[in-house]
């Protein structure tokens, strides 16, 4: 099975700085990875690397994956239009058509009701819901998801990521998520590492979430 994405001894450099120092990583179709760390560790310069939006200095990365979704801190969602138009925005093709696959996919987010409406109509919580369905709209083989729980409170994490693990597990997603938080990693990761002075490593044995299974080496290499 092809990865969707495959990184090897990958360096990344910010100034005088480097950032990643020999990453090694791979995703494969309908498997789910974490990365945890410390703040300003690099974790989102990894996945944006991953999911080539950034070019490493030195090593190699590959993405195979078709189309990629990403799930942002925040929603990142234009104030002037409206929760289905900021949904159908990375999308081409006729506005009739788009726009009903997108009112679909605002319906398997629990915002069957909210299309018309702007983001400052919004909650918090509906909001990142809107940013969760943008990123589904494109029908990506590869999620990203860089830390989409931040701001939310307890009930509304919970739900997130209940939802999350539904679309992930109907659609057959790969999946590389950011999180500070372990009880957020999403059930069924397959394996959780963590990035310290640029370096990635494997976590500890026993640190996965519920339902998760690590391994002890990097698979395929």
């Amino acid at each position: 099975m092809t990865p969707l994405v495959t990184l090897r001894d990958v360096h990344y450099r910010h100034g005088q700085r480097d950032i990643l120092r020999g990453v090694t990583l791979v995703v494969r179709p309908g498997e789910a990875v974490a990365l945890m760390g410390r703040s300003g560790e690099g974790k989102s310069t990894l996945v944006r690397v991953a999911a080539g939006l950034l070019r490493p200095h030195g090593g190699h990365a590959a993405l195979t994956a078709r189309r990629v979704g990403f799930v942002f801190q925040e929603p990142r969602l234009l104030p002037w239009r409206t929760a289905l138009e900021n949904v159908m925005l990375p999308l081409a093709g006729p506005a009739r058509q788009t726009g009903a696959a997108c009112r679909a996919v605002l319906e398997a987010v629990g915002l069957a009701g909210a299309g018309g409406l702007y983001p400052g109509e919004l909650s918090g919580g509906m909001r990142q819901r809107v940013s969760l369905a943008r990123a589904l709209a494109v029908d990506p083989d590869l999620l990203v998801l860089d830390e989409p729980f931040t701001g939310l409170d307890d009930a509304l994490r919970r739900d997130m990521r209940a939802l999350l693990e539904t679309q992930v597990r109907s659609r057959g997603l790969g999946v590389l998520q950011v999180t500070h938080h372990r009880e957020d990693i999403l059930h069924g990761t397959r394996s959780v590492y963590r990035l310290e002075d640029g370096l990635l490593r494997e976590d500890a044995p026993g640190c996965a979430p519920p339902d998760a299974a690590t391994t002890g080496a990097l698979p395929g290499l």
